[in-house]
């Protein structure tokens, strides 16, 4: 049988590595990325309820 893949095991740390890049690209420092963390699914949010409507 084939191997299975869990994809969850996966995205993670894609999605860590992109997020590490942005800080890079952007030349934001590591404190305002992590504050970042807790703001921008506020707002993505925010846009996505009213977008909704």
């Amino acid at each position: 049988m084939g191997k299975k893949v869990e994809v969850a095991g996966i995205m993670g740390p894609i999605w860590f590595m992109g997020w590490l890049f942005t800080l890079g690209f952007l030349k934001v420092t590591f404190f305002k990325g992590l504050l970042a963390i807790f703001i921008w699914p506020y707002y993505i949010g925010e846009f996505v309820a009213h977008a909704v409507k």
